[in-house]
């Protein structure tokens, strides 16, 4: 089996560098779209994948990435730390439409599956629960962190620089509680913090484990979308506050000030601590808010297909975000001029759909031209939206696609859709957001991102086991801690009303 599919591999490399002008080569996961498709066109024998978005198909991926650990995935120096199970993030269509990623605490060291959140700053796993999402997720059981059971937990004083709750403590030797209320509805997280191990392994040909002491939420107690398979096992806050994960390792000479995250179109990213992106990249200032430092950017203009205009506003960038919501104008103007350069019927959903601008698609049809969608930052750089849509399944299998853009009120939010088929790079030291095009495997990284100077691209509507989803019935929302200024919505109905086909 491992010759089969080291000739798969050879033959795809083959294929991938006949056209090139220098030689090169890509690398692809075993249960990748282009392999799946290689290996069915061809009948290859004893070729099987697990069900692609369950927890058996990521689990074997991770699998598969520590089994090639020693190779360089993403242009990654010697200074790059990532975790000890590997770079790799998976796409969770069931959970939320977020990136996870498996992560080891505690000695023994024990393994979560966590959501990757660059809205929120604090760290925290299920422990000793009083009030946990269900540890069961397929066939997988997810595990839940004791601070009794690992050697190396310490509790965390309120007397440290780290507690942010000191006016809920009963001494300065006590335990600091945390309490993190999020946007959606009735949705918390609480508990107590704790230091212990987080395993991380260096970026380089020889990996080396790397143990660094966190500070994260020991929670015992999860409501609202927590306990209904929203972050079942945890959420990884990447945000900018001294409490988040990238801003420890940093401040105690781990990495430097900054990391990347990569939004696969085929659902498996990668995420590297220290990264500090490439020369080729574009770039934007971030927008601190010191009150609230979030990774807030300003815009300048917006380009639908053939239409442009000029729009000042910011928006915060946010993994922890499934879908991309804007304000007026922005979003009347993007959805608009988007609907005018569509094809096909509108599709007439229900008033508390999800999306509001659906397309019916005929019968045995298989593709469709989107217009593309760019938005000009402060400075001129150019960020693409590489797949604003979405597919579902309506009403007696009437097959649909949807901008996949929400309209808020009075704040914007670039989320996790907007992000696909994009390195973006989070450089907290000099303040600014970098990004290209890639693919998330590709080892020569070095191809500059150009504006897109056609108005449409053509979407493929694939159905290699149905990448379709039910239609919504609900608002979905983000997990990220900003109730200051967002007002509530509910990603729990989202995850009922998501019946995935994957």
């Amino acid at each position: 089996m491992a010759r089969l599919w080291l000739l798969l591999l050879a033959s795809l490399l083959a294929a991938a560098g006949s056209d090139a002008a220098g030689i090169g080569f890509e690398f692809h996961h075993r249960f990748s779209d282009r392999v799946r498709q290689w290996a069915e066109a061809r009948a290859v024998p004893g070729a099987s994948w697990p069900q692609k978005g369950t927890a058996e198909y990521y689990a074997a991926l991770a699998h598969h990435d520590r089994a090639l650990r020693g190779r360089s995935l993403a242009d990654a120096s010697a200074s790059e730390l990532t975790f000890a199970d590997g770079n790799a993030t998976y796409l969770f269509r069931s959970l939320g439409f977020l990136h996870y990623a498996f992560v080891e605490l505690g000695t023994p060291n024990v393994t979560f599956l966590v959501a990757l959140d660059t809205g929120s700053d604090l760290f925290w796993v299920p422990c000793d629960c009083q009030q946990c999402a269900s540890t069961h997720l397929g066939s997988i059981d997810l595990n839940i962190y004791s601070p009794g059971n690992s050697s190396t937990s310490q509790k965390v004083p309120c007397s440290n620089s780290l507690c942010d709750n000191q006016n809920a403590c009963t001494g300065t030797n006590s335990s600091c509680p945390y309490t993190v209320n999020y946007v959606s509805a009735n949705t918390s997280s609480s508990g107590f913090l704790v230091e212990d191990v987080l395993y991380l392994t260096t970026e380089d040909a020889t990996p080396q484990i790397v143990e660094a002491p966190i500070v994260f939420g020991c929670g015992d107690r999860q409501s609202g979308a927590f306990l209904d398979n929203a972050a079942p096992n945890g959420l990884f806050g990447l945000g900018m506050e001294k409490v988040a994960v990238p801003s420890i390792l940093s401040s105690k000479g781990f990495t430097s000030n900054s990391f990347s995250m990569c939004f696969g179109e085929d659902d498996v990213g990668r995420i590297n601590f220290g990264d500090k992106g490439s020369s080729d990249q574009q770039e934007t200032a971030f927008f601190v808010d010191s009150r609230h430092p979030t990774y807030r950017i300003n815009m300048t203009g917006i380009v639908v297909g053939n239409s442009s205009t000029e729009m000042v506003f910011d928006a915060i960038v946010d993994s922890g975000t499934s879908f991309t919501s804007l304000a007026d104008p922005m979003y009347t103007y993007i959805a608009e001029t988007f609907n005018a350069q569509i094809n096909e019927k509108r599709y007439k959903s229900e008033s508390n759909s999800t999306f509001e601008y659906c397309y019916e698609l005929s019968p045995g049809q298989s593709s469709f031209l989107v217009p593309i969608i760019n938005l000009t930052t402060l400075g001129g750089s150019v960020f693409p939206v590489n797949d604003p849509v979405i597919i579902l399944t309506g009403p007696a299998n009437q097959t649909v696609y949807c901008l996949a853009l929400m309209k808020l009120s009075g704040f914007n939010i670039i989320g996790q859709n907007f992000l696909s088929g994009l390195r973006v790079v989070f450089d907290r030291e000099r303040l600014v957001l970098g990004w290209k095009n890639f693919d998330c495997y590709t080892v020569d990284n070095s191809t500059a991102l150009s504006p897109s100077y056609t108005s449409s691209h053509t979407k493929e509507v694939t159905k290699t086991g149905s990448n379709a989803a039910q239609a919504p019935a609900t608002n979905p929302s983000s997990y990220s801690p900003h109730s200051k200024t967002m007002s509530s919505l509910s990603p729990v109905l989202l995850m009922l009303s998501l019946a995935l086909l994957w």
